[in-house]
């Protein structure tokens, strides 16, 4: 029997619609209509049309039937959402709190259904002897332009319809003529927006080593047991981690299953599409916001059709509608850019997890610094974990020197480059060797060091730094504050200041210094425009430029044979940031960093200019010693009760009028109930675009119990309907961005 009425989620992100509403399907849609498809309805008082999504179908009516209104048509420039996307997008929505419409936003990356692109393609009908006459009553008339189309398709060819009317000069008048006469075909030929711009490629398919094949046929054995249990990769930087994921992927394909490969940066997309495009050619393909709406709606459009068996991307890459999706790689999986910052504030690697479970895939990841969630998990036994202890063939780990600019400054040298930096970049150039400088640039606002001792200010209750603002220092997890301090409280020295230098800056010393030196920089200013990051990439690596200087972007994943030398001109803006990872963070950065040097034949060293040598990060950051750090960084999350050995949901909420914020957040709190709650306190940004932000933690064993927590603070706010029209709030579970 053909459904009569449809439930139908509205394309409004409030949560006063984030239910379905019922409507009945008219006569001429009976039997059309389909779960995802997007369609017109008559919304509230005015029966305005608004756009929704069907979610369900049925026979009977949950209202009186004068009560239900009815679909007014189908919204054909829309991508119909398929059933298991509609599944994806109700599990984010009540694991991480959104509403639904943001979540199947979310899980559906291209809403707007693209025009294809078409070119014309004119081919000869007549027999040769029949254009052979043509050609000859053309010339005889003069008629030249007649004359060139019959000449240029004389031997066979199909020809290009803009070659004819551009190079050609044939007019278009012309082709119509000879088409009526039936002489020439003239064909609409579909193409493909492809963002992948590479000329033919060899196979670089590499023979891998005992390590690596020993992985690949575990791995691949155990999926044909019908093992599913995610895989966590620990390999060191330069180990060969991405020749495993296509040899993985490969032994995918030969199973008749597509794989999505996630990376968490743009500028990575360059050098990772061109390796895998070396080994699978065009069955590989990319996405990423980068590209036009049609060139995302294509790739999408050709993965669906199954002509793209390999989605290389960041997180919207995860949501390519593949039908017989086999492996979900995530590389760098430590990095923070898998979680979303807007709702749903989704962790990649979480929803990768829920996407395999429902289409029967699995999870491959890898990092040379395994973030703490992973590590600890495949310490539980919850994913399988595999190593790479060391690099491939004769490349060895870079040496690594770490500066204390303490000392710097007692010797007279203000510059933010060291002398010994400054000695072997002199050394490089002079070898014809290349150098990347990062300057570590994340937690610049507000934190605050002394630059003769190293001294940090911190909270007595929650050991992370204290963040400059105004004119005192506050802690953003429990409001705790105190004042600005001038001088430094451990050494007397009045250097008591923020880092304060950007790459722009830092280009201007090095070119100062350096003047024979050839420097190109990257970050968000010269990355603005499309291609920009490959352009300056495929410079760097083809020799054109001798100094790389950039932000994180430069450190993660790129692989240039001649780098001989590194140098990190700040590790201390990540290590005291406001917020309880950083220590993970700087170890991460700086271990990444290194790692960037002596990738080829020639051997590499890093250079670390700190104002605290003696910090833990950095001390096992500079053996390399993963497994030292996790011990050390564990021991304090366990003391402080934060994740992993925990789940923590972040609370913010945002108004016009101060006062009525903090009253919204400290009703939270109360509505949080009897567990462990950390603040309201002011948010690190507390004031953003005339709002007002202040933000609570809620910490329990697990995750179910801030759910539920969530799920009372949003019942809370649909009764206080006064209040939560004026305050927003958004929640965050397990967040890794600071407030």
């Amino acid at each position: 029997m053909t459904e009569r009425y449809a439930d139908v989620i509205i394309d409004i992100s409030h949560e006063k619609v984030d239910r379905p509403f019922q409507y009945r399907i008219p006569e001429r849609l009976r039997g059309k209509l389909q779960v995802g498809m997007c369609v017109n309805i008559p919304f509230g008082r005015g029966n305005k049309l608004r756009e929704g999504y069907v979610i369900d179908l049925s026979d009977t009516p949950a209202y009186p039937e004068d009560k239900i209104k009815e679909i007014d048509s189908v919204s054909v420039a829309q991508v119909r959402a398929e059933g298991r996307s509609i599944e994806l997008a109700w599990w984010m929505k009540k694991r991480y709190g959104s509403t639904m419409i943001a979540a199947m936003r979310t899980v559906i990356p291209v809403r707007q259904e693209m025009k294809p692109m078409q070119y014309k393609e004119v081919t000869l009908l007549a027999s040769h002897q029949e254009a052979c006459d043509l050609l000859a009553q053309a010339r005889a008339k003069h008629q030249t332009g007649k004359e060139r189309l019959l000449e240029a398709l004389m031997d066979g060819a199909t020809v290009s319809y803009t070659l004819l009317t551009t190079k050609l000069a044939v007019s278009p008048q012309t082709i119509r003529n000879l088409e009526t006469q039936g002489a020439i075909r003239v064909d609409c030929v579909q193409s493909y927006r492809n963002p992948v711009h590479f000329a033919h490629l060899p196979d670089k398919k590499k023979i891998l080593t005992g390590a690596q094949q020993a992985i690949v046929d575990a791995f691949l054995a155990d999926y044909d047991r019908g093992v599913r249990t995610p895989a966590l990769l620990h390999g060191m930087t330069g180990s060969g981690k991405t020749e495993v994921y296509m040899a993985l992927i490969e032994g995918m394909l030969q199973r008749g299953k597509e794989a999505i490969v996630l990376i968490p940066e743009i500028a990575l997309t360059y050098q990772t599409v061109l390796r895998f495009y070396e080994r699978f050619g065009d069955i590989v393909s990319v996405v990423n916001s980068r590209l036009s709406q049609g060139e995302r709606y294509d790739q999408f459009l050709r993965a669906k059709n199954g002509e793209v068996k390999v989605m290389i991307g960041p997180r919207s890459a995860l949501f390519t509608p593949f039908e017989h999706l086999g492996l979900i790689v995530i590389d760098e999986e430590h990095e923070t850019s898998y979680k979303s910052d807007a709702m749903p504030k989704y962790h990649a690697r979480e929803v990768a997890e829920h996407l395999a479970e429902m289409t029967d895939a699995c999870v491959f990841m890898g990092s040379a610094t395994p973030s703490l969630e992973a590590n600890y998990k495949a310490q539980k036994g919850l994913y399988r974990k595999y190593r790479l202890d060391s690099r491939i063939g004769e490349a060895v780990l870079p040496k690594v020197t770490v500066v204390d600019m303490k000392r710097e400054l007692m010797g007279g040298n203000t510059s933010v480059l060291s002398l010994a930096l400054q000695n072997k970049i002199e050394q490089r150039l002079a070898a014809k060797e290349q150098i990347m400088l990062f300057l570590n640039r994340r937690g610049m606002a507000g934190f605050v060091s002394c630059k003769a001792c190293g001294y940090v200010p911190k909270c007595p209750h929650c050991d992370v730094s204290l963040s400059e603002h105004r004119n005192h220092l506050t802690c953003h997890y429990c409001g705790y504050e105190t004042a600005k301090i001038k001088v430094c409280p451990s050494c007397g020295s009045r250097y008591i200041y923020g880092f304060k230098a950007g790459t722009e800056k830092i280009e201007d010393i090095v070119r100062a210094r350096f003047p024979q030196a050839r420097i190109l920089r990257m970050d968000a200013d010269t990355t603005r425009k499309k291609g920009s990051y490959e352009k300056i990439l495929a410079a760097f690596a083809g020799g054109e430029a001798d100094i790389l200087i950039g932000t994180q972007m430069i450190v993660k994943g790129h692989d240039f044979k001649r780098v001989t030398l590194v140098g990190v001109l700040a590790a201390d803006t990540s290590l005291f940031e406001s917020d309880y990872r950083s220590g993970e963070r700087t170890f991460q950065l700086l271990t990444q960093a290194s790692g960037r040097a002596g990738r080829g034949e020639l051997p590499g060293e890093a250079v670390i200019q700190t104002y605290r040598p003696d910090h833990y990060s950095i001390e096992y950051s500079v053996k390399y010693d993963y497994d030292g750090f996790y011990k050390a960084e564990l021991s304090y999350r366990q003391v402080m009760e934060y994740p992993p050995v925990c789940s923590m949901l972040a609370v913010l909420v945002s108004g016009r009028d101060e006062r009525e914020v903090k009253t919204a957040a400290q009703k939270a709190r109360e509505k949080a109930g009897a567990m462990r709650v950390i603040g309201p306190a002011p948010a690190a940004l507390e004031k953003l675009s005339d709002m007002y932000r202040y933000v609570l933690y809620i910490k329990a064993d697990t995750q179910q119990p801030l759910m539920e927590a969530r799920e009372r603070i949003e019942a809370f706010l649909q009764q206080e309907e006064a209040l939560s029209n004026r305050v927003t709030v958004t929640f965050d579970m397990d967040p890794v961005h600071g407030y």
